[in-house]
């Protein structure tokens, strides 16, 4: 579960160091989230403002990787219903991530924030190929770590692949960055009477069919008890005080 720490529980540790809650975590974002006020592309107003957010979080000495999504410039599933067969189209839509990755990396780098982009698919000029020892030992030297192409697999969402990716580097924490302030029983754009859960167990995600994460993400959490935090990234600030263990937005697990 994700535990919620109080302000003391953030506090001393040996030799005055804070102590979090979390030492390693992966934010999953999505490709959306880059266009900002924006109907395609990537915002660069919002790319400075993500990059100031994750540094926030690496600030902390938190270990921090990122996996982000490709929606903003093509979108596999919707590409696949206009008559573009279906794996091709998801490896379109994996190159897109790719675009983002390196949009971000540059945000990063702009800041002062080391980074590295790995890529399920191989593509040595832009980006190091996913090796997940390589990966851990990035992360260890504090550096983000970026990865793109999804799982390398059509069929598979950026969700999974977060998942995937978080197992793989031992992360403590999921955070999905959303537009909405964490999970609620009904859409809250549509219904504004929707009730906001503020922790909800993995299988009641799936049994009610919450639009969190695909089910193959969940399920994989799910099986790895690897809690998850849904919130809304818009909120300066948030990033860090879920990191830290602060309640906020809606807690994944158990």
């Amino acid at each position: 579960m994700c535990a919620v720490l109080s302000d003391f529980s953030l506090a001393k540790g040996i030799k005055g160091l804070f102590t979090m809650k979390y030492s390693r975590v992966l934010v999953k974002l999505s490709g959306e989230a880059l266009m900002g006020e924006k109907e395609y592309g990537i915002s660069s107003s919002v790319l400075e403002y993500m990059a100031l957010e994750i540094k926030s979080v690496t600030d902390l000495n938190i270990q921090t990787a990122v996996v982000i999504g490709g929606g903003n410039i093509f979108r596999g599933i919707e590409a696949s219903g206009k008559g573009i067969e279906r794996t091709t189209a998801d490896y379109m839509g994996m190159l897109a991530t790719v675009i983002n990755a390196l949009a971000l990396q540059n945000a990063l780098e702009r800041i002062d924030i080391p980074t590295r982009v790995q890529s399920a698919i191989e593509m040595r000029e832009l980006a190091e190929p996913y090796i997940r020892r390589k990966a851990v030992r990035h992360l260890e030297k504090n550096r983000v770590v970026i990865f793109a192409a999804g799982t390398g697999n059509p069929y598979f969402t950026t969700d999974t692949a977060a998942a995937l990716r978080a197992m793989e580097i031992n992360a403590d924490l999921i955070m999905k960055a959303t537009k909405v302030d964490g999970i609620y029983s009904e859409d809250p754009v549509k219904n504004p009477n929707a009730s906001k859960y503020d922790s909800i167990s993995y299988i009641d995600v799936l049994n009610k069919g919450l639009s969190v994460m695909d089910s193959a993400a969940i399920s994989l959490c799910m099986d790895n008890s690897l809690p998850i935090i849904v919130f809304n990234l818009k909120i300066q600030g948030n990033l860090k005080k879920a990191v830290q263990g602060k309640k906020i937005g809606t807690c994944v697990g158990g």
